[in-house]
């Protein structure tokens, strides 16, 4: 039986933040961003009532791990942009490996998750969550860079 996923909403009145806690790698974007909607020794921790829409709107868009998404009129969406039709992958130093568009991500246990927004999967081999990040690389010694070989001559 799969696990269901925990997602929580924090509505402003015209925008709801919607954040996936499953997903989050903990890069503080968020939180260097727009510290007056995202403090995490508050609770509620998001009060989307402290910044503009469109502020949060361009705040969201840079997640990295597409934990944070909005929902306007109803709709879930993800950044100002319609989906990528091109596959983006960018590898973060000492963090998860991200890619960002359409894919299908098959899992050990046979289930397949169709993901259409930025998934951060995970490089160092820490994670409780696997494939996918949770940010265990901050309080392992497990590296992604530090494991590298150096190739030999």
């Amino acid at each position: 039986m799969a696990e269901r996923e925990i997602i929580k909403k924090y509505s402003s009145g015209e925008l709801t933040v919607v954040w996936k806690p499953k997903r989050c790698v903990h890069a503080a974007i968020c939180v260097k961003t727009l510290p007056q909607v995202y403090d995490p020794n508050d609770r509620p921790w998001i009060k989307a009532d402290k910044a503009s829409t469109k502020a949060l709107i361009a705040q969201i868009s840079k997640c990295p791990s597409g934990a944070l998404s909005y929902e306007l009129d109803g709709d879930q969406v993800q950044g100002e942009a319609d989906e990528p039709s091109t596959t983006k992958v960018q590898v973060l130093s000492n963090g998860p490996l991200l890619v960002q568009g359409r894919l299908s991500v098959s899992l050990a246990n046979g289930e397949v998750e169709d993901r259409t927004d930025t998934t951060a999967f995970c490089r160092c081999g820490a994670s409780g969550n696997k494939p996918y990040c949770d940010g265990s690389h901050k309080t392992s010694n497990l590296r992604p860079e530090r494991r590298r070989s150096t190739p030999k001559s």
